[in-house]
């Protein structure tokens, strides 16, 4: 059995970073971030969601427009009731979303139908899809156009690695100086050699 510990030391730390460079992207280009999941992922979606419109946006050099779907419970539940769980999330996608907007979605199994159907409805509209799964992949692996897999399968190992990554993107625009700059403006130099 795994060990948290090991499950970390196996994160694509290569990704992760390509991931923070799409956030800046979508900063820069003032693109909306949409961001959900079901369970513990909701959990870390809404965390996430905070922590990249609070601690990371008084850091950088504008503000992230971020949504986490989850937050919306009248909304969710009034989809729920009237037409099924399973269209929580693209909904919502279906009224706020715009094309070149960006979709990050958290799931252990990759199969959450109401996910699957968010990520497929956003690759018809033009709206980018990263997805994090476990090591089962799921469906959502085929469609997101960027995927992230954490190498555990056990639910919490894989929420927990999930809420790491999401802490790495936070914090990396709020303490890497490079990130918190407008775009076209050179590194800042830091001292030294």
């Amino acid at each position: 059995m795994a060990l948290q510990s090991e499950t970390l030391g196996k994160l694509p730390y290569g990704k992760i970073n390509e991931i923070i460079l799409l956030f800046k992207q979508a900063l820069d280009q003032d693109q909306q971030l949409f961001v959900f999941g079901n369970g513990g992922s909701a959990a870390n979606a809404s965390h996430f969601v905070t922590d990249l419109g609070k601690g990371a946006s008084d850091k950088t050099y504008k503000r992230f427009r971020c949504l986490s779907l989850n937050d919306n419970t009248n909304w969710m539940t009034a989809i729920s009731n009237d037409y099924s769980y399973d269209e929580v999330f693209v909904r919502q996608l279906m009224n706020l979303a715009r094309p070149g907007d960006l979709v990050l979605v958290m799931s252990v199994s990759g199969n959450s139908p109401n996910l699957v159907k968010a990520l497929e409805w956003s690759a018809q509209n033009g709206i980018y899809s990263i997805a994090f799964v476990g090591d089962k992949k799921g469906r959502l692996a085929e469609i997101a156009d960027m995927v992230l897999v954490v190498s555990d399968t056990h639910y919490g190992r894989v929420e927990d690695a999930q809420m790491t990554i999401c802490h790495i993107i936070a914090y990396a625009f709020m303490e890497i100086a490079e990130l918190q700059m407008p775009p076209g403006l050179p590194p800042v130099h830091r001292g030294g050699d």
